[in-house]
């Protein structure tokens, strides 16, 4: 049975396995271009089930198929690659389950920050909610352009994080960095409103921690994190799903 993705997708052939990482020059240019595709792939640029061809990569950044075989290998060790025999590689889409995990496990993690820091008192829920106030993300973000948006947006959350002090946690949080990446590039490109919106939200985020509420604030970070599976077209799990209005008449 075919798995939907998020995005673009068509049947993979089976992964070749990844080759040793060359040593001296070889490496330095297969280096330049696993960073040139990676970062297209994180932001976008090579779009969901897309092939890529390897003599274009090659020929864009003057340099001879080897290295940029090489940086392709270790794509598909990643998980963001998959290689066709004398065709090219596929851009792996991100599943709809692995954004949903992607999010619930940032939804754990940041909400154990905000009951540690409420766990420390008024004044240290206070100061963070201040420091969160005054970043990119949450104070002009929506000026800022999409590659610097993304950015800031993560550097917003991950400053949430690193305030629970649990390097365990921080160490796990800082692993989903590449698919936090992806996740907000594929948002954006669905929602023309993307960084007014997510601005908006991370204010509100930093306003109730700066006020000292916690509940606040972990109701508007769930509701934040359930609007990016929203911008992708997926429907949130129970974790991340809006609660049930309890409320009755009279």
């Amino acid at each position: 049975m075919t798995q939907t993705r998020v995005g673009a997708a068509s049947a993979d052939p089976a992964a070749a396995p990844p080759a040793a990482t060359p040593a001296g020059p070889a490496a330095s240019a297969m280096e330049r271009a696993y960073a040139h595709v990676k970062a297209r792939l994180l932001d976008g640029s090579y779009a969901d089930g897309e092939l890529l061809s390897e003599g274009e990569v090659a020929s864009a950044l003057e340099m001879s198929r080897t290295p940029v075989r090489e940086a392709f290998l270790r794509l598909q060790a990643e998980g963001f690659l998959r290689l066709y025999p004398k065709r090219g590689a596929w851009v792996v889409p991100m599943s709809p389950a692995e954004a949903q995990a992607v999010l619930e496990a940032r939804l754990v993690m940041e909400t154990f920050a905000i009951d540690k820091l409420a766990a420390m008192g008024r004044d240290a829920l206070r100061a963070v909610g201040a420091d969160l106030a005054g970043q990119p993300a949450a104070d002009g973000g929506a000026r800022l352009g999409s590659g610097e948006l993304h950015a800031a947006d993560r550097d917003f959350h991950a400053r949430l994080v690193a305030a629970g002090d649990n390097p365990l946690i921080r160490d796990q949080y800082d692993a989903l960095r590449d698919r936090q990446v992806r996740l907000t590039a594929t948002a954006g490109r669905t929602d023309p409103d993307h960084a007014v919106t997510v601005v908006g939200e991370h204010a509100a985020i930093a306003a109730a921690l700066r006020d000292g509420d916690p509940e606040r604030a972990k109701r508007l970070l769930r509701a934040h994190l359930r609007g990016s599976l929203l911008r992708l077209g997926l429907t949130p799990g129970p974790l991340l799903a809006e609660p049930p209005d309890t409320s009755t008449d009279g």
